[in-house]
């Protein structure tokens, strides 16, 4: 990792905030704070809690000092232009089932950044392997009681995990994770299950580590490898049914050791896991309040019951695999909270105003046929929702993922390119609603294409099933 510093950039200025009164511009360079050079969004937000913040900018060439009074806590008004401002840490395990190593090329450069920092861990929720992670790392995360973190496990198998990472230092970099946890940092695990690789009597092994050396881990998500077209690795492959069952066996049966032990059940399943085995989802209790909903547990489940209403609120979704590279950089506030990199969930009117803001235009057809658009996985949660309230003038749209290919089949990885195939064959003057999971913040999908390159007006919702249903009802003269 470069010891280098790159100045903030500020991106943006709210009008009467502390830092405008004072001149602070849009373009301004921030070199200090306080007389200090900030690594990242973390150390910026602890700087300006400060009552009286001391600015050293830079603009046009010429260097500035400027003191913006406030009350302690309060916002500067100021967005800068990354979460990172020294260089992120960059990952070099060469795992054969990771995803950023199967993109196509000619994609923006930014989606292949593989990154392994523990910053991105905390603010974002990416996960990290803590192969390079150090002694000063650890005193920072403690110091600054940087929680919850978010770690890679995969197996608890010394020898195994360095195969899988291909990597020498992943059978002891789990020590981390040890000093992490007597250090009371929140951490929530992952295990990607790749068949023939450590399914079977090593996921087994791998739990019974999971209870032998980690029991004060937050939560521990098992979830299948995503293959796309552009995987070469041969040892990599899809699960079979079988595979997919036994899978899906195992964490129950070993929900049930954690919950006679521990007294919670620690491990989950997947929903496409469930999808896969041809299994009904769990009910909704035993997710245990959805711990980690944000990586696939427990959404069709909380789904289900945004959308009949027993959900006082939406859960919200973090804005698909790259939610890192195209979330803000700011959080409300750094201590306990990461930035979802999806718009806040809120009713639809929030929603539309979120929409408009980013540049996303909502056109509105209340009495047209309605056309919701999904991921091959979204669209078995969804259709029997839509079926259960009567809705006759609504069809699921499912878009195959013919750009990733492979078993690529998540809402959040849906591209312009097929989007576009599918509205193409689809009449005009219907509502066609599409989720927000799928768009960056600025109203692009992955491969580039804007939803005004759409050959069909869009109404862009947020993904939860409350918005859904708000949508739906907009429909003047249906049942609801």
């Amino acid at each position: 990792m470069s010891t280098g510093t790159l100045a903030p950039i500020v991106v943006s200025v709210a009008p009467g905030s502390p830092a405008a009164l004072v001149g602070v511009q849009a373009g301004d360079e921030i070199l200090r704070v306080n007389g200090d050079v900030p690594r990242d969004i973390i150390e910026w937000q602890l700087a300006t809690d400060e009552a009286d913040v001391e600015l050293d900018v830079s603009r046009g060439g010429m260097d500035l000092s400027v003191t913006v009074e406030k009350l302690p806590g309060a916002s500067l008004g100021i967005e800068v232009s990354s979460a990172v401002f020294d260089r992120v840490r960059t990952c070099d395990n060469h795992c054969e089932f990771c995803f950023i190593y199967q993109l196509p090329k000619g994609m923006r450069r930014s989606l292949y950044l593989k990154d392994d920092d523990y910053r991105l861990s905390f603010l974002y929720g990416n996960f990290t392997t803590l192969t390079r992670f150090t002694e000063a790392d650890l005193e920072r995360v403690i110091t600054e009681r940087l929680s919850p973190l978010h770690v890679s496990i995969h197996s608890t198998d010394p020898d195994i995990r360095s195969s899988m990472l291909k990597n020498k230092r992943g059978g002891m970099s789990l020590r981390w994770l040890r000093a992490l946890l007597d250090h009371d940092i929140v951490v929530k695990g992952q295990i990607v299950v790749c068949p023939g690789v450590n399914d079977g009597a090593i996921l087994d092994d791998t739990l019974a580590g999971v209870l032998d050396q980690y029991p004060e881990l937050d939560s521990v998500a098992v979830v299948p490898l995503g293959i796309s077209k552009f995987n070469d690795e041969s040892a990599m492959r899809f699960h079979t049914l079988t595979e997919a069952q036994s899978v899906v066996d195992t964490v129950n049966d070993w929900q049930d050791i954690f919950e006679a032990t521990l007294g919670k059940r620690m491990v989950y399943a997947a929903d496409e896991y469930y999808l896969m085995a041809q299994r009904p989802f769990p009910e909704a209790e035993r997710y245990d309040g959805f711990p980690m909903h944000e990586d696939g547990i427990g959404m069709a489940r909380t789904f289900e019951a945004e959308f009949h209403g027993t959900a006082a609120e939406a859960t919200g979704v973090q804005r698909g695999f790259f939610a890192a590279v195209d979330a803000p950089p700011n959080p409300a506030a750094y201590t306990g909270l990461r930035q979802s990199g999806c718009g806040p969930a809120a009713d639809s009117a929030a929603s539309a105003a979120a929409s408009v803001a980013s540049g996303i235009q909502l056109r509105p057809r209340r009495t047209a046929p309605v056309g919701v658009l999904t991921g091959p996985l979204g669209a078995p949660v969804i259709t029997p929702l839509v079926e259960s309230i009567g809705r006759t003038d609504v069809r699921i749209l499912t878009v195959a993922n013919d750009f990733f290919g492979g078993n690529t089949g998540v809402t959040g990885l849906m591209t312009g390119e097929d989007v576009s195939r599918v509205l193409s064959a689809e009449p005009e003057g219907h509502r066609y609603l599409l989720p927000d999971v799928c768009l960056s913040d600025d109203g692009r999908f992955l491969d580039g294409v804007a939803i005004s390159d759409l050959p069909r007006p869009v109404e862009v919702i947020t993904t939860d099933g409350i918005a859904l249903r708000a949508a739906l009802e907009q429909s003047a003269g249906t049942p609801a």
